[in-house]
């Protein structure tokens, strides 16, 4: 069964009602067998004995969970399922993202459920050789204390020099179990004849071989274990996962943090390790760490080792990692640690700024949407009160500031010091285009700042340099009082320097468009999102206060530095501007690829600019030479203005429009409409959809079509009914559609064709992560097309998936022919 069949086959079952499900999954019990074989990743056969008979359990078995499904198979103690198990452990079930090898407690399951008397258990292909040979370290843990004598013995080898002593030691208790003495003994001469093989721990090979010669080895052994230590086989298996840089396994509920500790003594966590032939290095610490509770000491001895990624993964990172820290200014990731821990209560905000250093790595990192720090730092601001000295001096200081943010303070604000004490900005700069973030000491400068009063701020703005104007206008939050100071201080300098970026919130684009000033312009129409309507009018030269101006010179030298790789549309905005300025400048810059487009630039400037306006764009000969003479006979003539203008309109005439998006190969179709449209010509949807209707497109291009937002319903649902069965295109074009109402879910099941392509478009459009209630609607729609059509009748739906693969109509066509083959007229 093709993938494609097995989820048509699954959407069928969630479609139709429950009786009539269970009805079709038995009769299409083959399929479905093939189904869950590739969703499971087992053998059709183990599928067929662990489902068992009836459809209902086939259907159960389509959306049963996977852990429960394979756990459910572990415990029929079968050694050819545990086999076929163990072959799906590394292979990703087709319809989960979990693998067989992920889940925990299988193979534990099945060597409880193992009869070791079943002699299948040890066939060449059986599961006990199996392990042995492919088995890594931590996937044998469960074995240590199975019903197999020769692989408990082999996992302990393996994995003594990482278990804990008691764990070992109940190892051997299995062992004396199952084997008694002789098999304690016959482990004891395999170590003492493989001289590679290290257990980890002095004494225990001794241990074993007093227990093989004891007359009760089990009793022996318990009376040497210490009670209580290593009894949880969650515990074990995560500190072994931990030991073989698994992690981060789940914490265990209960672990027992001595006992760690005293693992961590026996044998580090950050040490290399020997396990026979095999050798690791690494911090394992980084494994432990990450559980909530970790020791501090453990904890501690990872930072010293590792500190930026302890920081990074430790549940708790304690206080004194942070003290003293500016020898490791630069690899700690301060903001992602104090932010976090600032935030869930875990530091004290006054602790960090009294006593983590140095002064500026806390201004830059701590969390400033955090109520408590703004609170706290405020407290520590007024201390510079609304003295720009005191505040000129703490930003010069902070740089070399070795102490604490409350010591900063305390020194800036010290007329007493003998330090040098600064009346104007210390090293000012100029404003950046576009704006660039605050870094080191203006970062933390601007943190401290903006949590100062709205006294001291307006006391302190008028001695910024222009790099800390753009910075606090474009990375800060002035009160508009602040904003109106900074303004008054600064001039037209500060609102062109806050221009010089793309992240201004609304209100503040407004503010600086109704400026209508050209430096701001200039900056706004270079370095910000404003909307091509806004360029337009700049480029036309229309104010916002109403009325008009010759385009500045200011916003002509900015169109200089347009990347036309990106932003050719910028210039394209001054298309009909009728601006001789802007027209030079798009002449000098572009080179015009429509016809029509170059007709309406003439036509524009001619309108505003008079003719010696066009003779001075002809005369930069960057026209074709046939365009060039005939404007400059118009030009001479009564009536030249209306002749270009109906020249115009020939060109606009969308059967040509069309001719030149099909003059194209196939292969670059889909850039042909960008080519049109980036010189300013709408796509002439209307003749595109008749064009299509008529097969005149060129292949690639209705594509190219759909993939556009202003593609209109009426195109899109006659390419809809054609579609290719192709996830690029469907998340390209169809869900776009859907997302913006363009094209509706009923339109996937009455237009979409063929059916098999529908289908995969309904499913992804049912799994998209679009809006809850659009998915809803769409499954009801489906819901009552099978309703009405199939209903309970078996066979019509049986009659439906046959026909799905080969049918041509749409999905509602298809369902209405099944039932109509299903239950012909009387």
């Amino acid at each position: 069964m093709t993938t494609s069949s097995s989820t048509a086959l699954r959407q069928a079952l969630r479609l139709a009602g429950p009786d009539t499900a269970d009805a079709l999954a038995e009769r299409l019990r083959p399929e479905l067998l093939a189904a869950l074989s590739d969703r499971f990743g087992l053998p059709e056969e183990v599928v067929a004995e662990l489902i068992g008979p009836g459809g209902a359990a086939l259907r159960a078995a389509m959306a049963a969970d996977h852990e429960a499904f394979f756990l459910r198979a572990a415990k029929t103690g079968d050694p050819a399922i545990a086999r076929a198990l163990w072959d799906a452990r590394y292979r990703p079930a087709s319809q989960h993202p979990r693998r067989v090898k992920d889940i925990p407690g299988l193979l534990a399951a099945v060597l409880r459920a193992a009869d070791p008397s079943d002699p299948r258990w040890y066939e060449e292909d059986g599961l006990v050789p199996l392990l042995q040979e492919e088995a890594t370290g931590v996937e044998l843990a469960p074995a240590l204390t199975g019903p197999f004598p020769a692989l408990i013995a082999y996992s302990l080898v393996r994995l003594a020099p990482d278990l804990p002593l008691p764990a070992a030691l109940d190892a051997g208790i299995a062992l004396a179990q199952l084997a008694g003495g002789e098999g304690l003994a016959a482990f004891v001469r395999a170590v003492e004849e493989a001289p590679d093989i290290d257990l980890g721990h002095p004494g225990l090979l001794d241990l074993m071989r007093s227990a093989a010669a004891a007359d009760d080895p089990e009793s022996f052994l318990r009376e040497r274990r210490p009670a209580g230590e290593w009894t949880d086989p969650a515990a074990l298996q995560a500190l072994l996962m931990v030991r073989d840089g698994h992690g981060p396994p789940a914490k265990p509920d209960g672990l027992d943090w001595e006992l760690v500790r005293r693992e961590h003594a026996r044998l580090p966590f950050g040490t290399e390790t020997r396990h026979g032939s095999r050798y690791r290095s690494g911090n394992r610490l980084l494994g432990l760490i990450r559980w909530e509770g970790c020791p501090h000491d453990l904890v501690m001895e990872s930072f010293r080792e590792h500190p930026m990624i302890t920081a990074r993964l430790a549940a708790e990172l304690p206080f004194e990692a942070l003290v003293g820290a500016e020898a490791r200014a630069g690899t700690l990731d301060f903001e992602e640690f104090l932010g976090r821990g600032i935030r869930e209560g875990r530091l004290s905000v006054d602790r960090v700024l009294t006593e983590v250093t140095p002064a500026a790595e806390v201004l830059r990192a701590l969390p400033y949407d955090h109520e408590p720090t703004r609170k706290a730092l405020a407290a520590l601001a007024d201390r510079l009160g609304t003295d720009p000295v005191n505040w000129l001096t703490c930003y010069g200081r902070t740089g070399r500031a070795r102490g604490s943010v409350a010591e900063l303070i305390a020194d800036a604000a010290s007329a007493t010091s003998r330090k040098k004490r600064n009346t104007t900005w210390p090293h000012p700069l100029e404003a950046v285009f576009p704006a660039t973030a605050p870094e080191a000491s203006r970062a933390a400068f601007l943190r401290l700042f903006e949590c100062a009063s709205q006294e001291a701020q307006i006391a302190v703005v008028p001695h910024f340099d222009a790099r800390a104007v753009q910075h606090l206008l474009v990375y800060g939050d002035p009160a508009p009082a602040v904003r109106d100071a900074v303004v008054a201080a600064h001039g037209v300098s500060a609102p062109v320097s806050q221009a010089s970026t793309d992240s201004l919130a609304p209100e503040q684009l407004a503010q600086l468009l109704d400026l209508d000033e050209p430096r701001v312009d200039a900056a706004l129409f270079l370095h910000c999102r404003i909307d091509q309507q806004e360029r337009e009018r700049m480029l036309a030269g229309r104010l916002r206060g109403g009325g008009t101006r010759t385009v500045p010179d200011e916003l002509l030298r900015a169109l200089d530095e347009v990347n036309l790789g990106h932003y050719r549309h910028w210039l394209v905005a001054g298309l009909e501007s009728g601006d001789l300025g802007v027209a030079r400048k798009i002449m000098e810059r572009l080179k015009l690829r429509v016809p029509a487009a170059r007709l309406r630039l003439l036509i524009a400037v001619w309108e505003r600019s008079g003719p010696d306006a066009v003779r001075e764009i002809l005369a930069m000969d960057r026209l074709p030479v046939t365009l060039r003479r005939q404007t400059e006979q118009a030009l001479d003539a009564p009536d030249g203005l209306a002749r270009l203008r109906a020249r115009l309109a020939a060109e606009e005439d969308p059967a040509k429009l069309v001719a030149f998006l099909n003059t194209t190969p196939a292969y670059d179709a889909g850039q042909r409409p960008h080519k049109l449209t980036g010189d300013g010509i709408a796509l002439p949807w209307a003749a595109l959809l008749e064009a299509y209707r008529s097969g005149e497109l060129t292949r690639g291009l209705p594509e190219a079509l759909a993939e556009r937002a202003d593609c209109p319903r009426e195109l899109l649902l006659e390419l809809l009914a054609h579609t290719p069965e192709d996830s690029h295109y469907h998340h390209s074009c169809i869900q776009p559609a859907l997302d913006r109402g363009a094209l509706t879910p009923e339109d996937l099941l009455t237009r979409s064709a063929p059916a098999r392509t529908a289908l995969s478009h309904l499913i992804r459009a049912l799994n998209s992560p679009g809006r809850q209630e659009d998915r809803q609607k769409l499954r009801a729609c489906a819901a009552a097309l099978t309703d009405e059509h199939l209903g309970t009748d078996v066979e019509a739906w049986t009659v439906c998936l046959r026909l799905l693969p080969t049918f041509a109509g749409s999905l509602t066509e298809l369902v209405a022919t099944a039932g109509a083959i299903a239950r012909p007229a009387d």
